[in-house]
């Protein structure tokens, strides 16, 4: 049950549906036991074990199966670049300019060309 980065969205939910279940029993828990520990309906255990599950609920019974530690792992902390607080003169950014990809390309190109301008 590896996740690759070519599944669907779907799929991908799906695995971790079935994760959670191989966690759980492995704990040898019950969905009743998940469901009173994390505060959730039995029904959402259920459907979280499907992979149909909001990121509160997953969360939560993450929280009950002892598994809280491994939400780093799921989403490590994202470093802010020191060249984009330059940039920013220290401020954090909120907003995405949309500008991205094209200014990738571009530097991409600058540099396959040689040409850099400092």
């Amino acid at each position: 049950m590896i996740i690759s980065k070519s599944d669907t969205a779907r799929n991908k939910a799906s695995t971790i549906g079935a994760r959670l279940k191989q966690a759980r029993l492995n704990q040898d828990m019950t969905q009743t036991e998940v469901s009173e520990q994390s505060g959730l309906e039995r029904r959402v255990i259920i459907n979280a074990e499907k992979g149909k599950v909001s990121l509160e609920d997953l969360i939560a019974i993450m929280d009950a199966l002892g598994m809280a530690d491994q939400l780093n792992t799921l989403l490590p902390e994202q470093p802010i670049s020191p060249i984009q607080l330059l940039k920013m003169r220290g401020q954090i950014r909120k907003r995405a300019s949309g500008d991205n990809k094209r200014q990738s390309v571009a530097n991409k190109q600058k540099l396959e060309k040689g040409g850099d301008e400092w």
